[in-house]
């Protein structure tokens, strides 16, 4: 955790017409695993492959065919909950849940809802330098995924994929600890965030291998604490789940109108029905799916076919060994070891391939604040404006680095590496060697500067005599001895001779 005091952000009020109103929210977050294949069966995970063609028997649910655990899937659950600083359940177990659905031929989901295997956890979720939101983690289990509905290639008819059938999911299931749309989209870029570091689930949302579910519910002031001193749910509002969103702009408007929308509700004397809901973007509502009056629906059985499944602490401990610098961690280092502000290090810590580059060019040159205004600043601003990824910069690291290095050595100004930037980034060339070819080293010898100076001040008498009354003009002679050198003179040389010949 960052070694850091932070105070909790307050929690979001909405006005209603008769009184104001809090936001209570939990996400179940479904992470898809990965991995090459899929929980129970050798089929491809690889997204984008022709419908139907990662498919086994045992996904198609062929007669005969039993679930074969997928060891790998395991180890990555046991990766993300040491992650979160949770419980790793050394035994846990798999049940079917029933429920009838077109592109799940088994007519059965297998999920771990008894004995997860992974317990409680905490994710620290910054929101601003100094505050911010611890949120538990209840649970992570593994479960299979669904394949897809296709409604849109014929009028009358409707098509499955498979393809997505029994791939691996991990739900996180976290307390109601949010309580607002910007927290809930915080959270989720922050889990995100710790997946990607520990290579568990690659985060991407537009594929769907990160999908949120949220509860939302509202409460008076003053009941959510009576909750967090007892834990008893009936001080807070009856919840509605809003399902499958992939979006954090969506996650935001969302939980917004359904708190809106139950606000109207209460206030008009009626009930919250506890149900299932899907966020309409395009009208910006939240529209009933099913109502959990069918959660019977929902029969859990142990899966028959699936042992316990029983893990070591030999093995734990030796994935907790593996486990690489997550972000918290590595922000700290960077404010703490390279004097980096809260902002910059999170902005270098956003992405492992951001620290990673950052930690190159700091390698390479040996001044971390330096390293980190050149990367943030110039190579950022630069490939958001071409929006490229950092995978994509046409710079290396070390190419920067040397460019940062040559600025610490005297050899150039800020303003002229910012023109070897240039050249480097388009030309793929050596920052040296351009230096030296294009002729911009700047100049450091003390004679020819001072032959610079003595002119510009022999040329200006009556300059001089208002800098000796006022020695805030002197930088007047600078900027001229700057010009008359073509920027290659060392700035701090030409401020120090012309304060002398002044005789200031």
């Amino acid at each position: 955790m960052l070694d850091l005091t932070y105070e909790a952000p307050k929690p979001k009020v909405i006005a209603g017409a008769k009184h104001d109103w809090e936001l209570v929210i939990g996400m179940e977050i479904h992470a898809q695993v990965s991995s090459n294949a899929k929980l129970f069966s050798g089929a491809s995970t690889k997204f984008g492959a022709e419908p139907n063609s990662n498919v086994a028997f045992v996904d198609a649910a062929m007669p005969g065919m039993l679930p074969v655990i997928n060891e790998f899937c395991v180890e990555q659950a046991v990766r993300t909950g040491l992650g979160l600083k949770a419980a790793i359940n050394l035994e846990s177990a798999f049940d079917r849940k029933n429920y009838f659905y077109p592109d799940l031929p088994q007519g059965y989901q297998i999920s771990q809802l008894y004995h997860p295997i992974v317990g409680e956890g905490e994710v620290l979720v910054e929101l601003s330098e100094g505050v911010a939101r611890l949120v538990r983690i209840e649970r992570i289990h593994l479960e299979q995924d669904a394949g897809k509905s296709i409604h849109d290639m014929d009028p009358t008819m409707s098509f499955v994929d498979l393809n997505r059938t029994g791939v691996a999911l991990m739900e996180i299931v976290s307390r109601p600890d949010i309580r607002g749309p910007e927290e809930a989209a915080a959270y989720v870029t922050k889990l995100r965030q710790i997946l990607r570091y520990l290579g568990t689930c690659d985060g991407n949302m537009q594929n769907g291998n990160l999908r949120a579910d949220v509860n939302v519910s509202v409460c008076l002031p003053g009941q959510y604490e009576k909750y967090q001193e007892t834990q008893d749910f009936s001080h807070l509002g009856t919840r509605c789940e809003i399902k499958n969103m992939n979006s954090m702009r969506f996650i935001q408007a969302a939980i917004e109108v359904e708190a809106r929308r139950q606000i109207a509700i209460v206030e008009a004397g009626g009930e919250v029905v506890q149900e299932t809901r899907l966020y309409d973007p395009d009208r910006n509502e939240t529209r009933s799916m099913r109502s959990k009056e069918e959660a019977h629906d929902y029969r859990y059985f142990p899966c028959p076919d699936l042992l316990p499944l029983e893990i070591e602490q030999a093995w734990v401990d030796d994935i907790a060994a593996s486990l690489p610098e997550l972000p918290d961690a590595k922000k700290a280092r960077f404010i703490k070891d390279m004097g980096l502000s809260d902002y910059d290090a999170s902005v270098l810590t956003a992405e492992t391939e951001n620290a990673d580059y950052f930690e190159q060019v700091v390698a390479a040159c040996g001044d971390g604040k330096m390293a980190a205004n050149w990367v943030i600043n110039e190579l950022f601003g630069r490939l958001k404006k071409e929006d490229h990824e950092i995978t994509e910069s046409p710079i290396s690291p070390a190419r920067l680095g040397q460019i940062v290095a040559l600025i610490k050595k005297g050899d150039i100004s800020g303003k002229i590496a910012k023109d070897v930037f240039e050249i480097a980034y388009t030309s793929d060339r050596d920052p040296e060697e351009i230096v030296e070819t294009e002729g911009m080293k700047q100049v450091t010898d003390t004679g020819a500067i001072e032959a610079a100076v003595d002119e510009v001040i022999a040329a200006n008498p009556a300059q001089v005599e208002k800098a000796q009354q006022n020695p805030k003009l002197a930088g007047w002679f600078v900027g001229q001895v700057m010009k008359a050198t073509g920027g290659k003179a060392n700035p701090a040389a030409v401020n120090q001779m012309v304060m002398a010949k002044l005789g200031l």
